[in-house]
C-alpha cells in the first residue's frame, strides 16, 4: 500500500505543476515536474517488483509487451513531442500557446488514454497482483485531477481554452475530433517532407 500512496503523491505533485506554472516561480516548475514524475515512476517500479504474481495465460504477457510499447510511445509523443517540451516543462510560467493539433485535436487530455493502457499493460507484463489495486486507483486520480485542470485551472492558463473546450471533447473522441486529429497529423507529415 505504501507504493500506491507514493504513486498518489506523485500524481498530486504533478498536478501542482500547473499552479507552479501560473505563479511563475523560477526553478519550481522543473523541480515539481521531476519530483512528481520521480515519485510516480518509483511507485510503478516497486509495484512491478512485488513478489505476489497473477497466473495469466502466456499470450497475455506478449500482448502486454506490445500494448506497453505502443502506449509508452503515444504517451511520450502526447506529453513531450506534441507539446513544446521546453516551454511546457522547463521555462518558468505558462506556455505561450494552446496546442490544438495532433493528439490534442483528438481529445483535450490524450495522456489519460495512453497512461491507462500503459498501466493495464504493466499488469500483463509484470503480473503483479498489487497492480490490480494500483491501476484503477491511479486512473481514477488521473481523471479526477484532469477534470480539475479542465474545469478550473486551464481557463486561467490558456487564452482560448473555452473555445477549445467547445470544439474538442475532453476524453472521448467523436467523429469530428478524429477527422481533426488525422488532418493535423497529415499537415505535420507534409511539413516534414
Amino acid at each position: 500500500m505504501l507504493y500506491i500512496l507514493t504513486g498518489c503523491a506523485g500524481f498530486l505533485v504533478l498536478h501542482l505543476f500547473d499552479l507552479v506554472s501560473i505563479k511563475r516561480w523560477p526553478l519550481a516548475k522543473p523541480f515539481t515536474w521531476l519530483l512528481g514524475s520521480g515519485l510516480l515512476i518509483y511507485a510503478l517500479v516497486m509495484i512491478s517488483l512485488q513478489p505476489a504474481k497473477l497466473l495469466l495465460p502466456v499470450w497475455s504477457f506478449w500482448f502486454g509487451w506490445f500494448a506497453l510499447a505502443l502506449s509508452w510511445l503515444l504517451l511520450i509523443y502526447s506529453l513531450f513531442l506534441n507539446l513544446p517540451f521546453r516551454r511546457t516543462y522547463l521555462t518558468a510560467g505558462v506556455g505561450d500557446e494552446l496546442v490544438r493539433t495532433g493528439l490534442y485535436a483528438l481529445v483535450r487530455h490524450p495522456g489519460v488514454h495512453w497512461f491507462t493502457v500503459f498501466l493495464f499493460s504493466l499488469v500483463l507484463v509484470t503480473r503483479s497482483s498489487l497492480f490490480i489495486i494500483a491501476a484503477p486507483i491511479f486512473i481514477i486520480i488521473d481523471i479526477a485531477l484532469v477534470i480539475v485542470q479542465d474545469k478550473i485551472i486551464f481557463d486561467g492558463m490558456f487564452p482560448g481554452y473555452a473555445s477549445y473546450r467547445q470544439t474538442t471533447p475532453m476524453l472521448l473522441p467523436n467523429r469530428q475530433s478524429i477527422k481533426a486529429c488525422l488532418g493535423s497529423l497529415r499537415k505535420l507529415e507534409l511539413k516534414a517532407d
